[in-house]
C-alpha cells in the first residue's frame, strides 16, 4: 500500500473509534445510492517532470479541454490539490463508463498520471453520525 493510503485508512479508523459509529454502510436503511448515476473521482496528478506549458501544450494537443468530460456527463466537483494536481468527480450512468475511460485514456494520459475511484455521497450519513455521536457524549 502506499503511503497516502495508510493515511487515509487510519483516519477512517480512528473516525469510527472516536464516533463510535461504524462506516459499513451497505446495510443502512437511511442511505441510497441513486440508480441512474454513479460518482467517479478522478485524480489528474500533475507530472512534475514536465513544466505547466508542456502539461498544458499536451492537454491542447490531445483536446482534452474540449472533449474531458464527454458531452451530458455532469462535473460535480472539479479541485485543484495543491501538490498533488486535479481532483474531479463526475456523475456518470453506469453504461457510459467505458466512454468516461476512454477519454481520459486518450485525453489525459501523457500530461497526467491518473487515479479512478468510485465514489459516494457520505455527508448525509456523516451528519448523522456526528449528531448520534454528539448526543452520546
Amino acid at each position: 500500500m502506499k503511503p497516502r493510503t495508510y493515511m487515509i485508512v487510519a483516519f477512517l479508523l480512528v473516525m469510527t473509534f472516536a464516533t463510535g459509529v461504524t462506516l459499513a454502510l451497505a446495510d443502512d436503511d437511511d442511505v441510497s445510492s441513486p440508480d441512474d448515476y454513479i460518482l467517479l473521482t478522478v485524480v489528474l496528478k500533475h507530472d512534475q517532470l514536465k513544466t505547466l506549458a508542456q502539461i498544458q501544450d499536451k492537454l491542447a494537443a490531445s483536446g482534452f479541454w474540449a472533449n474531458f468530460p464527454p458531452e451530458g456527463i455532469a462535473v460535480e466537483s472539479w479541485y485543484v490539490m495543491m501538490g498533488l494536481g486535479q481532483v474531479v468527480t463526475l456523475r456518470v450512468p453506469p453504461a457510459r463508463l467505458r466512454e468516461v475511460n476512454r477519454a481520459i485514456e486518450q485525453r489525459a494520459w501523457g500530461a497526467f498520471q491518473t487515479d479512478i475511484y468510485v465514489t459516494y455521497d457520505l455527508s448525509e450519513a456523516a451528519r448523522e453520525f456526528r449528531a448520534k455521536a454528539q448526543k452520546a457524549r
